[in-house]
Parts: structure tokens; sequence; C-alpha cells
């Protein structure tokens, strides 16, 4: 059996409160020491070493918000160019929304791409399902078939749900076989706007996006919440206004966690300079304000988890007018990185910094991987495998996804310095004049290093 040796690092996992210089023994596919290891088994050790001296070992990264562009898409981006440009940062489960094309509304169209997905050997691959049929809120899928082929939960993407009688039947079904719903609150009229409503979008002569068109859909969500009892998980939330209302449902007790983007929590408005559209994004950049509320609630666990928001978009769909620039960045490269670089400016320690990439995201993910028990049975998590239930933790017997992190290395991010296909980003070196601090040197999924640099 392969083994793996992994000396002097800077051993980081947030779930159990770890932070200290160890060595790390992979055997197979599983992490079978951690601190000291055993004189017996480095006798038998006849496989990789690694100094990681200087460097953090850290779980491998669970991302809630990344599109891999296929099916239908594979112009912006491959499978395999996103799941490398994924495990180049550290992110070795990542969550995909179901709008692609053909939408994931069918058993074989999951299982087919979880298939490809498995067959490339990077980063694992959670797909959502389509809520509704054609993404087009009418019909509800067929959920049960679904979570069967692999879905850990259902959505809409971008796609405004207008009928709340469907949104009302979708979460009360359901919440009947424990499914979890992950929404992005957007108003289906309030949002055809390219921008956040304010002076700058009226100088600029840009459609506005009001932050009504989140807290309106929040609102709804959470009402009919209380009427079905479902458990849902906002994407992306962009103002403060938002985020009160999240805080207020969670002291309410109600089965709510959310996520933000590292777009919105490290830019504004003002970021999008003389109509750059590489700061084209979904939700749009908002006020200086709502950025440090989203950053507070973060720090402060009223946000749940951090996610890329990665969507790689083709060349020629942002070399237009901002306005008709095609929404998206790609970012799973840079996750990390910017969790660092927040973790800093907010003065948090590293174990409380990268509980936002790590367990909690990992906690939300299993929770989706025991779709179909009821929420009372308290056991169903501890009957998902243990490769599951481990997601964003280091733990003995648990499957080896780590990273090794250098969190002193100063790099550029550039069209040239990122694997994923899609190369436009408002990190872009070039547009902000800022370098990033910390890069990803190694991932392992699985006991397998997938990635070197």
């Amino acid at each position: 059996m392969n083994t793996t040796l992994i000396t002097n690092a800077r051993v980081i996992d947030p779930f159990s409160g770890l932070d200290k210089i160890a060595d790390v023994a992979i055997e197979g596919q599983r992490l079978v020491h951690l601190g000291v290891i055993p004189p017996d088994w480095l006798s038998r050790h006849r496989g990789e070493s690694v100094n990681a001296q200087g460097l953090w070992l850290l779980p491998g990264l669970v991302d809630l918000c990344a599109r891999v562009k296929e099916p239908g898409f594979e112009h912006e981006g491959m499978l395999a160019s996103e799941l490398r440009a994924a495990v180049a940062g550290g992110v070795t489960s990542l969550v995909c929304p179901p709008d692609t094309d053909p939408v994931l509304d069918e058993s074989g169209l999951v299982e087919m791409l979880r298939h490809r997905a498995q067959q490339l050997n990077l980063a694992q691959l959670f797909p959502l399902g389509a809520l509704t049929k054609g993404l087009l809120g009418e019909t509800l899928t067929e959920m049960g078939a679904l979570t069967q082929a692999g879905c850990v939960g259902f959505g809409q993407a971008e796609v405004c749900l207008k009928d709340t009688h469907v949104l009302q039947r979708a979460l009360t079904y359901a919440s009947t076989f424990g499914y979890c719903v992950h929404l992005h609150p957007q108003d289906s009229y309030l949002s055809r706007g390219v921008a956040a409503s304010g002076p700058l979008a009226l100088r600029m002569g840009l459609s506005s996006v009001p932050v009504a068109s989140e807290t309106i859909a929040i609102e709804t969500v959470l009402a009919l919440m209380r009427s079905s009892g479902a458990r849902v998980h906002l994407s992306r939330l962009s103002s403060a206004a938002g985020v009160a209302l999240v805080r207020g449902a969670k002291e309410e007790g109600l089965s709510l966690t959310c996520d933000v983007s590292m777009n919105s929590l490290h830019l504004t408005e003002v970021d999008l300079g003389y109509f750059d559209s590489r700061a084209r994004l979904i939700p749009p950049l908002r006020q200086a304000r709502d950025r440090d509320a989203l950053r507070e609630a973060l720090a402060g666990g009223v946000i749940d988890a951090l996610v890329s928001d990665h969507n790689p978009v083709a060349g020629d769909m942002k070399v237009l007018p901002f306005a008709q620039a095609e929404p998206g960045a790609s970012g799973v490269e840079l996750l990390l990185s910017l969790t660092c670089k927040w973790m800093r400016e907010m003065g948090l320690g590293v174990l409380e910094g990268l509980r936002v990439v790590t367990a909690s995201p990992g906690g939300i993910l299993a929770q989706g991987l025991t779709m179909g028990q009821p929420l009372s049975d308290t056991g169903a998590l501890a009957r998902v495998d243990t490769s599951l239930s481990s997601l964003g933790r280091l733990s003995v017997g648990a499957m080896a996804d780590f990273c090794l992190f250098d969190p002193h290395e100063v790099w550029s991010v550039s069209a040239q310095s990122l694997l994923s296909q899609g190369k436009h980003t408002p990190f872009d070196f070039e547009m902000n004049g800022s370098a990033m601090m910390g890069r990803v040197k190694s991932t392992w999924v699985q006991g397998k290093r997938v990635y070197a640099r």
C-alpha cells in the first residue's frame, strides 16, 4: 500500500482546534497518524516523504458555490480545467449549481457528471439538483431520484422562482424528506439591473439592483420556512440588511445557514472603476457599509461560510460594454489567499479564520449528504461514510484530503497565473495593483497528490 509522510508542518484543523507543529502519515487513501509517528510505521514506510517546514497543513477547502461549466458551456470552462484549478487553490470538495446545459434535473445527467469528475481524480464534485424542471419554476423535479444519483441539495441557481406557491410546495416537500434547499435571494423583477443601487450607479448611468431585491426574497423564504419547517441555505448574501434578517432568523431557531462570496467580502461598488467588466458580478458589488457588515457577520458566525463563487467566463463575453458583459469571475484558486487576507485584516486567529472554508462548509455539505433522513433522526450523520462526514476536517481514519500552504509567498494574479479556463477576475493585479499573500504549494485528495507547484 502506498504511504506518504509529511514532516515538520504546522498542522491546523479548525474543527478540533488543533494548531501545532506535527508529522502526518498517509496510508492508501486515509490519514493514519497525526502527531508523533510510531516507529513501526516508519520502518514500513517506503513512499514519498515531504519536509513541510514553514508550511501550513490544512484540511482540504470546501467550496459551496463553484461552477465547472460542464455540460453545455465547455467554451468557458472544461470539467478538467476547473477541477484542476480547484486543487491548485487547495479546494478538495466543491458544490456546483444546477444551471448547466442541459439543466441538472434528471438523475442520468447527475450520474454522468459525477462519473466524469471521479474519472479525473481531482477535487470531489457534489452537484445540486434543479428544484424545478428546466429551472422554469413550474414543476418540481424528482428529488428522490436526484438524491439517489448524488445530489446534495436543490436550487434554482440564478433563476428566480416567481411563483411563491411553487416555492411553498418545494419547501414543504423538501422538509418532508430532509432535503436542503439552496437559494440565492433575489427578487425576479428588482434584480434585473447590473450594479448596486446608489449614487455611483446613477452617475454611471447603469441600471441598478436595490437592497430590497435581496431582503424581499429573504423575507419570503423565511415566512415559508416557518410554515414548512424546511432546511434552507442562502447563497451569497450581499447586504447589511440581509445580514440583519439572517441574524434574526437564526435567533428564532430556523434551520438556516448561509454564505458570502469572497467578491462581496473584499470589494465594493467603487471597484467597478471605469466600467471594468471584470467586476460585473451577481450579486452586484455594494457599498462599503454592506461589505463591512458582511465581514463582521462572517467573523461572528452569523454567516457560516465563505465561497469563491467561481464562474469562469469566456474572453469574448467580457470584452463588451459593462451592462452587456456576462456576469461572473474565476475565483476558486484565490479562495484561500483571500480568506487569509480577510483573517489578517479582521485580526482573527487561524483557527477562527480558516473555519469558514473548512469545518463550517464541510458540516453544511455533510448535512446535505444525509438528505432523505428525517430532520429528527440525530443518528443520520453518524451513518454517513467517514470520508464524507469528515469533509473540511483532519482526523485519523478519514480520507486524506488536505493541502500545504505557504502563508508568506507573495504572488500576482494574472491570466497567466490562473489554471482556470476563465481568466477574468476583479483581483487581477493589472486591475487593482494588489499582490496576493499566501499560496498553495501542494494538494492531496484521497491520499493522492493531485497538485504540486
